[in-house]
């Protein structure tokens, strides 16, 4: 997958596209810290080239990602990373969720996960449904953004950001992509649902907790929460015995 998908982003459409989510990546990762980060498919392309963190890593099937493995099972510790980048890895695995879910795994409590994916609902997904292609992109299982919302927030994550973008239909050629240009900006305005990819940041929920103090603790505040109501009925006591 990630080797078909790397050579269509050598094609015309391929590298307007690329260019524009490489902008979206670079601007997104260089504000997340942390100590680790991980790249999911696509090594060819370097997502986390604008991330401050030092332990970076590519993952995917075969080179050239600096880790070969499967990403359906990380090799890595539970809460191990803070940030993990995901290119179109979920459109191209017959099972999503559990990539998702492995994802949350290792991702520590209030990492980040920062998601890219084509929209269904756009004119790259009306390509893909009416053009019957069975080349890479058309082929992958492009997934609705509500949908990955709610799985992202079934998991445990809030999304925090995102946006869509790439609102040029889907030309083969350069002339005709620059000719269509002005259709980010009029469709960011006029159709922002239909862009024909999309951008989601989410953070990993951390579990509420209830801190429990030792006993002579709460002894000693629940008798400083009581002493401005004691000094008052003192001073009451006070005021009536004067009076009389």
């Amino acid at each position: 997958m990630s080797t078909s998908l790397a050579q269509w982003f050598t094609t015309p459409l391929g590298r307007y596209l690329l260019s524009r989510e490489q902008a979206y990546f670079d601007r997104t990762v260089a504000d997340i810290f942390g100590f680790h980060a991980l790249q999911i498919g696509l090594p060819e392309c370097p997502f986390l080239a604008q991330s401050r963190i030092v332990s970076r890593w590519t993952l995917d099937y075969d080179a050239p990602a600096a880790l070969i493995a499967d990403p359906h099972f990380l090799p890595f510790a539970e809460n191990a990373l803070d940030l993990i980048v995901m290119p179109h890895g979920l459109e191209f695995t017959d099972n999503p969720h559990l990539m998702l879910r492995e994802a949350y795994r290792v991702i520590r409590p209030e990492g980040q996960i920062v998601i890219a994916g084509f929209n269904p609902f756009s004119l790259f997904g009306a390509k893909r449904y009416f053009g019957r292609a069975q080349s890479s992109p058309w082929d992958g299982n492009f997934i609705a953004l509500y949908r990955l919302k709610d799985w992202l927030a079934l998991l445990g994550f809030d999304v925090v950001g995102g946006r869509l973008d790439a609102y040029v239909p889907p030309f083969s050629t350069d002339k005709w992509l620059h000719r269509f240009a002005f259709f980010e900006n009029a469709g960011d305005r006029w159709w922002p649902i239909a862009g024909g990819v999309y951008f989601l940041r989410a953070m990993k929920r951390v579990a509420g907790m209830r801190v429990i103090t030792p006993a002579w603790n709460r002894h000693a505040q629940r008798e400083k929460a009581l002493a401005p109501a004691t000094r008052a009925r003192e001073g009451l006591t006070t005021h009536r015995h004067r009076s009389n």
